[in-house]
């Protein structure tokens, strides 16, 4: 069930080769292993992407990519996973993770009100900015690990409930 789900959502490998943003790593991403759904690569690549979810920069597939490389996850996984934050999805999440922030470190004095000027944000840097970061950085870790061990009891579930109606 979990594998028939996650192949559903996976976009065409072709697609992902001809990303012009990833084609900076070359014949790596060629290695058929980047491409194999399997659990262990399954819930590698639901940390990973996760984790750079909540990460504030652009080319966030660029840096789910490099570490789906690097740790030899389900590359096409790690790249969708990124997609969690979008135009829509970006102010609430990101306000969330600025609340985490501040819930951990403490208030920092100052409003969080979002403009979307570059002068706001070289402002925000000193003011909102550490609060801000550490708490992308606490809430990407957290949604890491719990979608790491979700997908991997759903997947093992999955087995036992498949292995058990064979039997049946």
């Amino acid at each position: 069930m979990a594998r028939k789900f996650i192949k559903r959502i996976m976009p065409d490998h072709q697609k992902i080769r001809d990303n012009k943003t990833l084609r900076i790593f070359g014949p790596v991403i060629n290695n058929p292993n980047l491409w194999h759904l399997n659990r262990r690569s399954a819930r590698g690549a639901f940390a990973v992407g996760l984790m750079f979810a909540f990460w504030p920069v652009p080319f966030q597939m660029v840096f789910a990519a490099a570490a789906a490389i690097i740790l030899r996850v389900n590359l096409p996984l790690s790249i969708v996973l990124v997609w969690i934050t979008n135009p829509f999805t970006m102010p609430p999440i990101f306000y969330g993770a600025y609340k985490v922030g501040e819930l951990i470190l403490g208030p920092t004095g100052h409003e969080f009100a979002f403009e979307p000027t570059w002068a706001w944000i070289v402002e925000s840097l000193s003011t909102i900015g550490p609060t801000f970061l550490f708490g992308c950085l606490a809430s990407g870790t957290f949604f890491a690990a719990f979608g790491y061990f979700m997908i991997d009891w759903l997947w093992r579930w999955s087995v036992h409930s498949e292995w058990k109606q064979r039997n049946q």
